[in-house]
């Protein structure tokens, strides 16, 4: 129950050759000096013991970075304390935006993908990562998701505008 992004918002495939560039499943590295890494955003469904997940990037500093990418493969690295970061994907159903949002990162078993928890605000995100969604928002997100023609429509009858906006859902 969830999706993921492949990158964060702020890659760019003509960063691929850059040797001070990396794009790995788990980490993210852009010219030497932005550093991110991958987690979950997990929120509540009503009824489900299983949670929905947002794959997302987040940046970190240059230290954290480095800490987290020494303990990566380190048994025991879930006692770390969780280390601040921005989040970095652009999750499009979303207003106002999501890249930027605060975040605290928390390390977990290795294996498993960090936890990113958002920083207790009235963002629409930060509310349902709080106090959870319910499996009819679960199939929205899909619908959106999977045919995200279907935002540009629903935008355009609530705001009047045309559809096809250049700020449709992002496949993640």
């Amino acid at each position: 129950m969830g999706y993921s992004a492949v990158a964060p918002d702020f890659w760019s495939e003509s960063l691929a050759d850059d040797p001070d560039s990396l794009l790995s499943a788990d980490q993210c590295v852009i010219k030497g000096e932005h550093f991110f890494v991958k987690g979950l955003i997990e929120i509540p469904v009503a009824g489900s013991e299983e949670p929905f997940s947002w794959g997302v990037w987040v940046s970190l500093s240059r230290e954290s970075f480095a800490r987290t990418a020494k303990l990566w493969d380190t048994p025991g690295r879930e006692s770390e304390a969780p280390c601040f970061g921005r989040l970095s994907t652009e999750l499009a159903l979303y207003s106002p935006s999501t890249v930027d949002l605060r975040t605290n990162v928390h390390t977990r078993a290795v294996g498993v993908r960090p936890l990113v928890e958002l920083e207790p605000t009235a963002h629409p995100l930060a509310v349902e990562q709080r106090t959870g969604i319910t499996p009819d928002r679960v199939r929205e997100i899909a619908e959106i998701v999977l045919h995200p023609g279907r935002l540009d429509a629903r935008e355009a009858l609530r705001t009047g505008s045309a559809p096809g906006k250049e700020d449709g859902a992002r496949r993640t």
